[in-house]
């Protein structure tokens, strides 16, 4: 048996939404200056994971995600973790009156958020639902508390494929990518195994015995 082994790997993933950046592409320097925000690297690690969020959460998919554990509107959905991006008052009244946000990580466009919304960052409440606590010391919540006051969601345009150059860029491949590579190793049997924490020795276990099984 030809066994291929798929690692997702750690929080680090590809950009999966809709990419690569025709409306960019065709916009002139004029265009490209709309209004922008600064990515932090835990941000732009999100991008593209959490099916079938297309970008950032909307209000409504906010709360679903927070009262409900769900996302509900075409199916129900686990969805637990709230996928959003924060921003200040100060960027909020920025960019007041456009449509479309550059979101930019050290200085380079990465992605067009479409048809922005703001809404209320509600701290508190999403620490106690999140993480049943709203301990300040939680290094976590330090950091929510510490974010901007409103959220933006919208649909993610994603201008370019985005790597990390961490000697790992090779094994983040699309869903496209992955099953020509499944027909090159000629493989009739593939596990995954997605994670979203660092690997320890109960996952390189769990992996090592479903090889074992499977062979």
């Amino acid at each position: 048996m030809k066994l291929l082994t798929i690692l997702m790997l750690w929080r680090r993933g590809h950009a999966s939404c809709s990419w690569p950046g025709r409306w960019w592409r065709k916009r002139g320097p004029r265009q490209r200056r709309c209004p922008g925000y600064r990515w932090v690297e835990v941000v732009l690690q999100w991008v593209g994971w959490a099916r079938p969020l297309k970008g950032f959460m909307r209000e409504k998919q906010f709360l679903q995600s927070q009262h409900f554990n769900c996302l509900l509107d075409s199916a129900v959905i686990n969805q637990s973790v709230p996928i959003v991006l924060a921003v200040t008052t100060k960027d909020m009244q920025r960019v007041e009156g456009n449509t479309d946000l550059v979101l930019r990580y050290r200085g380079v466009a990465k992605a067009v958020l479409r048809n922005v919304e703001f809404y209320e960052h509600r701290k508190e409440e999403r620490c106690a639902r999140q993480f049943g606590t709203t301990n300040p010391n939680h290094p976590y919540i330090k950091q929510v508390m510490a974010s901007g006051d409103w959220l933006v969601g919208g649909e993610l345009e994603v201008l370019e494929r985005i790597t990390w150059s961490d000697g790992l860029d090779q094994y983040r491949l699309t869903p496209k990518e992955l099953k020509q590579k499944f027909k090159e190793l000629k493989a009739d049997a593939v596990f995954a195994f997605q994670l979203r924490n660092p690997i320890h020795n109960g996952h390189a276990l769990l992996m090592s015995d479903c090889k074992r099984q499977l062979t």
